[in-house]
Parts: C-alpha cells; structure tokens; sequence
C-alpha cells in the first residue's frame, strides 16, 4: 500500500539536468536517506564544458553514495582519494565531522558519452555525526546480486532479504537496484520499518496504483510493499530504520542547528581542506541554496 506518490523535480545544476526526489515537503526522509537525486540522462560531446563538474564542496553530518547506470565519474576528495567510478559499483564516502569532495566528467569530456545514475545521501546516527571522515570504493562484482523469475538485482548497501555487502553502514538500511522483465514482481523487505522505491525508468504497479517513471512512493507502515513491473523497468528499492529529525543546509545535514552555522562559518572561513589535486576552485557558500 503506497502512502506517499511524488514525482521528482527537474533541476539544472550548472549544465548538468537533475531530478530531486529527497527531501520532499510532505516527506524528509525515507529511514535514513535523506536527499536523493536522479543524475541524467545526459549525453555529450567530446569537449563539453568543465562548468558541468561539480567543484569541491563541503559535507558534515552524513555518508554519500554514489551509483552509476551508465558512464564515469572521477571522485577526489580532502583525504586525498581520487577513484573513478563505473556502472554497478558504489562510492560511499562518509563525511562525519568534515571533507570536501569534487565529482568530474573527465573521461567523457575526453571521449563523450552519457551519464545516468543516482546520488543519495546517509544521515549519520545520533553518536556518530562527528565520526572521522572515510572513504571506500565497491566494484560491481563484489556486491550480493541475484537473477530469478525475471529479477536481476544488486544490493547497493545494506542487509535486506538475507543477504548483506561489503559496504559499512552506520545505521540499519538497505538499497537495491533492480532490473524488472515485465510482469516480473519483488517486494521491499518486511525487516525494515520505512520503506520506499523509485522508478528510473519503465512504470510498475503497487496495490492497483501505477508508479510512472521519475517518481518515488513511500510505503506505509507494515503494509504489504510488493510491486509488478508493468515493462520493462529500472527501480531503486530503499529504506531502513528512522535516525530522527535532521537539518539540512545545503551540503550540511546535522541534527543540530548550530552545528550547521559552524561549518557554513568553517567553509566560508576556507577551515575545510580541500582535495589536494582541486586547489584552483571552490563551491562558495551559497547566499540562499
């Protein structure tokens, strides 16, 4: 039984088309996600400007996870990581007490091509907002999967449905990426309190309801969450348990208000590191973001 249907907002990030499914005004957060964008479609040119890079930028407060359907991302971040991230795989990087962090189309700048993927982010627990900053890549082939009854699933991060990755969380949750043959049926796992799917592509059906591409609906509580794909169709399936009320700030998200006025008084002060290959440019802090 769906409780909530939305669909994303469609936003230009400098050149760079998203839609912004997360936060939501009648719903915040799914468990502990609590921002989640669909990057793309895109395609380009060789040659495209460098203004569709994402400049470094500052994070507190949470863990983000970055999943790619098509095309390449170069991560480099004030712990000194630069990693390239494909299709399939996982960047989690947890921001804890503070990093900073650039995503750039290098390679398709050089060669063209698309780009298509989602960007989520974590909110840390209570007692574990100010851990250390970390970062950890996860290849495709190491992630649980399976293929069954027109089904081909990969657990981003998390535990659902007996299986767990390699990925570490700081709270309970999980995160599927489906692939659905038509008439094909899944159902988000009961272990989790807050549930929620997002169809990427194609339309799936949830008790009567059909769920068009670009929209995200919230399960309610201990309802039934199974859904037929009506075509063939890509979704996120996502949720876990609540980690509480959390202020979101541009990049910032903390369960603290003052904690929030600090790193914006931190990043304007130029108190953030930068990555040590990204010294040439900033994201300033925004008036009103």
């Amino acid at each position: 039984m769906i409780d909530l249907l939305f669909p994303a907002r469609r936003r230009d990030l400098g050149g760079f088309e998203v839609g912004r499914i997360l936060p939501f005004a009648q719903r915040r957060m799914v468990g502990p996600f609590v921002f989640l964008d669909h990057m793309g479609p895109a395609a380009w040119a060789p040659g495209f400007p460098r203004s569709v890079d994402v400049r470094p930028h500052p994070h507190i407060g949470l863990s983000t996870v970055t999943y790619l359907f098509d095309g390449e991302i170069t991560h480099r971040d004030s712990l000194g990581v630069e990693q390239k991230i494909q299709p399939g795989a996982v960047n989690w990087m947890t921001a804890g007490r503070g990093i900073s962090h650039s995503e750039r189309f290098e390679t398709l700048r050089a060669q063209g091509g698309s780009v298509e993927g989602l960007q989520a982010w974590v909110a840390l627990p209570d007692g574990q907002e100010e851990i250390a900053p970390a970062f950890t890549h996860h290849p495709a082939a190491t992630l649980p999967a399976f293929d069954a009854k027109g089904v081909r699933g990969r657990l981003i991060a998390g535990a659902a449905s007996g299986l767990s990755g390699p990925v570490q969380v700081h709270s309970p949750l999980f995160y599927w990426h489906l692939d659905m043959d038509a008439g094909a049926a899944f159902a988000a796992p009961a272990e989790h309190a807050e549930r929620a799917l997002y169809v990427v592509s194609g339309a799936v059906e949830v008790g009567g309801r059909r769920v068009e591409s670009a929209h995200m609906a919230v399960f309610a509580l201990g309802a039934d969450a199974s859904f037929t794909a009506l075509e063939p169709s890509v979704v996120a399936v996502l949720g876990g348990a609540p980690v509480g009320p959390r202020h979101i700030w541009w990049n910032f998200v903390s369960s603290s208000k003052e904690r929030i006025e600090q790193a914006k008084a931190d990043w304007q002060a130029g108190r953030f590191a930068l990555p040590p290959t990204d010294q040439d440019e900033f994201t300033p802090l925004p008036a009103d973001p």
